[in-house]
């Protein structure tokens, strides 16, 4: 079925409104997770950062991720400022400046999702500087290769909503800047426990209803693909709080903590898959994901790797397996593409070289820029400032 041009352009605009929610829900959910005296903080820093990618999204990001394609790792400079960016719907069934916003929602979730890398201890003028940085050298060039028309569109690989381009470039960022910012003071000595798991809970919820315009907008049509893209989010979701949930029960307590994790690990493992696969493949898909998720984040903490807020292992983790996913269970039933169980070995190929190459791209990159401005405008804040916690030492706030 194809859907009118006022009904997509009309969805379209809900999805948008519902991922630019996704990102102060990931400040809701990150803000719960530090101690009070960086309550004020972790939220601001994914509010920062939508206004930073909202402006670099419009003077260059978009451009950079959507523009003609150069040689397949870049667009060119054609939509600057988004010139040329017209507001009247066109072939597609909606305006080009329609699309340019709900994929500036996606680019600003994005950074948002690293923020966890650095929790606590970022000195904010340092963070400003990496955000902008990195959406121009990560987040728009991955974009590229994956949804502009760049060298993996054209390899084959599929991405329906970001496993590439949002979660593994988001996870492997995080623990890369995680390790170039260095533990938070006390790591390891004495208990850093989250402040407000109410906070968190309800950020994980803004997340899931938020997830249902990331996924199912991204069929770009009020059609069948979106509804089952909706499906299969809720489902692996569901599954994914589920299997985590039982885990840690096994070894533990069933905290709700860990159950609305597990939710977003089935979040992010489905969302390259959303538009190509069943909703019973998503049970499966989700309750991997809470399972593998949950085990990396195990490691992550016996490895001794600060990267607070395990972005890593839920989102970078899920969205590498989930990437993998897609190339095995695609089915015909659902859209055009077949995955490896239908015989489509290529499929599978392209998709394990996406995952590959983007987690390697974001990783170093990510290093090597966090690493530059801690060597010229110092990435973290002072001993004292961190003691005093960063709602003061970095915004003059506190929360009583």
């Amino acid at each position: 079925m194809v859907a009118d041009s006022s009904s997509t352009i009309a969805w379209l605009i809900t999805a948008t409104a519902l991922v630019m929610l996704m990102t102060p829900g990931v400040g809701f959910f990150y803000g719960g997770l530090v101690r009070k005296k960086n309550f004020i903080s972790m939220i601001s820093l994914s509010f920062i950062a939508f206004a930073l990618v909202s402006i670099q999204w419009i003077l260059l990001g978009y451009s950079l991720a959507f523009g003609s394609d150069i040689s397949g790792m870049l667009g060119n400079l054609q939509y600057l400022g988004l010139n040329g960016v017209s507001m009247n719907t066109g072939e597609a069934g909606y305006p080009p400046l329609l699309f340019m916003i709900f994929q500036m929602t996606f680019a600003a979730v994005t950074v948002a999702i690293v923020t966890s890398g650095l929790a606590e201890r970022v000195k904010l003028s340092s963070f400003i500087i990496f955000s902008l940085l990195w959406t121009t050298l990560v987040y728009d060039p991955i974009c590229h290769w994956v949804w502009g028309g760049g060298w993996l569109a054209s390899l084959g690989a599929i991405d329906f909503a970001g496993g590439m381009v949002v979660h593994i470039s988001a996870g492997f960022a995080a623990l890369a800047i995680a390790l170039a910012i260095g533990k938070r003071a006390g790591y390891g000595q004495y208990s850093l426990e989250p402040h407000n798991i109410p906070m968190t809970l309800l950020g994980a919820g803004l997340l899931w209803f938020g997830w249902f315009g990331f996924n199912g907008g991204s069929a770009l049509a009020a059609n069948s693909i979106a509804v089952n893209a909706i499906v299969v989010t809720n489902t692996a979701a569901a599954a994914g709080a589920l299997s985590w949930m039982a885990i840690s029960w096994y070894y533990g307590k069933p905290s709700s903590l860990g159950m609305v994790t597990g939710a977003v690990a089935g979040l992010g493992t489905i969302t390259p898959a959303a538009g190509y696969v069943t909703p019973l493949t998503a049970v499966l898909i989700g309750a991997i994901a809470g399972i593998v998720c949950y085990k990396a984040m195990l490691w992550r903490i016996k490895s001794g790797m600060d990267e607070s807020l395990d972005a890593w292992a839920v989102h970078g983790v899920g969205g590498f397996m989930g990437t993998i996913f897609t190339g095995i269970f695609a089915t015909t039933a659902v859209c055009s593409y077949s995955g490896l169980l239908e015989g489509n070995i290529h499929l599978f190929t392209a998709n394990v070289i996406g995952a590959v190459v983007v987690t390697v791209y974001a990783f170093i990159v990510t290093y090597v820029i966090a690493i530059a401005i801690d060597r010229t405008l110092g990435l973290r804040v002072s001993e004292e400032e961190e003691y005093v916690g960063l709602d003061l030492s970095q915004h003059g706030e506190c929360c009583r």
